[in-house]
C-alpha cells in the first residue's frame, strides 16, 4: 500500500516550468526524509537517479548536480507535500518522477535508492525539444 502519492507530470517544451507535488503522511514531517528519484525509459529499475532530497526535520536539502540552479524542493508540512518545481526543462529530464522517503536524516547515502522504504507509483514528465 503507497504513502506517497505523486501529481503535477505532464507534457511541456524544452524550456517549460513543471512543478511535482508528493502528497505524504503528516507524521513524516519532521522525521523523515522526502524527495525525488526519476528513471528515464531506457534504465533499469535499479539505475533509477537521484534529483532532491529534504529532511523535513532541518530543511537540509541535497541535489544531484543536472539539478542544481534549475530545479528546487520546498516541504509544506500544513499541506504534507513537498514538491518540486522544475525550471528550463530539457528533453533529458523526460522520465518518471518518484517520490521516495524513510525515516531520520537523508544522510550521506541520499543518493542511493536503496536508502528509500517508501515510494510513491510515480507521475510521468515529458520534455519535448
Amino acid at each position: 500500500q503507497f504513502q506517497l502519492y505523486e501529481s503535477g507530470g505532464g507534457s511541456v517544451q524544452a524550456g517549460g516550468s513543471l512543478t511535482l507535488s508528493c502528497r505524504a503522511p503528516g507524521s513524516f514531517f519532521g522525521s523523515h526524509c522526502i524527495g525525488w528519484f526519476r528513471q528515464t525509459s531506457g534504465e533499469k529499475r535499479e539505475e533509477r537517479e537521484a534529483v532532491a532530497t529534504v529532511y523535513t526535520g532541518t530543511g537540509i536539502i541535497d541535489y544531484a548536480s543536472f539539478a542544481k540552479g534549475r530545479f528546487t524542493i520546498l516541504q509544506d508540512p500544513a499541506k504534507n507535500t513537498v514538491t518540486l518545481q522544475m525550471n528550463n526543462l530539457k528533453p533529458e529530464d523526460t522520465a518518471k518522477y518518484y517520490c521516495v522517503a524513510d525515516w531520520g536524516h537523508c544522510g550521506s547515502n541520499w543518493w542511493y535508492q536503496g536508502s528509500y522504504a517508501f515510494w510513491g507509483q510515480g507521475t510521468l514528465v515529458t520534455v519535448s525539444s
